[in-house]
């Protein structure tokens, strides 16, 4: 199916939705690792954080102990964050922003990145364990896709997230 360009005024409402489904992930994130969080309920966040994502997507994880930076499929990611070894843990994004506008690919589908940076604290006890801040760039895409509306198919564009790369993590 040929697609076609993204109609100017539709771009802002595009942006808008990337963003918010960023900022969605964001309060997925601080769920699943909150310590408190029920287990059925870490699971149900789980899987509507999932389904933000596209297939076989990634995401980076870094800390200051070492220099490499190990990528894990979304779901093992969510996994690893209910079982860090912390008491506590405390995830803060800020500064959600595009860093690169759409670009259209061969496929029909647009390609951006939105970089956010998180800040991330573990405590046991009263006693802060471990404390970081990574930059996180996440593509985004962008494709059309269709529904059947009383019997009417509508076709409209959708946001799904990429791959998140980790790209410098600080104290």
């Amino acid at each position: 199916m040929a697609q076609n360009a993204v109609d100017p005024n539709r771009e802002k409402a595009i942006d808008s939705l990337a963003l918010e489904k960023v900022k969605d992930l964001g309060k997925y994130i601080k769920i699943i690792g909150n310590k408190s969080t029920p287990y059925n309920e870490a699971t149900r966040v789980m899987d509507r954080a999932e389904e933000l994502f596209a297939p076989g997507s990634e995401m980076g994880v870094s800390s200051l102990a070492k220099e490499e930076i190990e990528y894990y499929k979304v779901r093992e990611y969510f996994r690893r964050l209910m079982a860090l070894n912390y008491d506590k843990v405390t995830i803060e994004w800020y500064d959600v922003h595009y860093i690169s506008d759409l670009e259209r690919q061969p496929d029909g589908r647009y390609v951006g990145v939105v970089t956010i940076y998180q800040k991330f604290e573990g405590t046991n006890g009263d006693k802060l364990a471990y404390k970081d801040t990574t930059k996180k760039d996440i593509t985004i895409y962008v494709e059309k896709k269709e529904t059947q509306i009383a019997g009417r198919t509508i076709e409209f564009w959708d946001v799904i997230l990429g791959d998140i790369r980790v790209s410098e993590t600080s104290i």
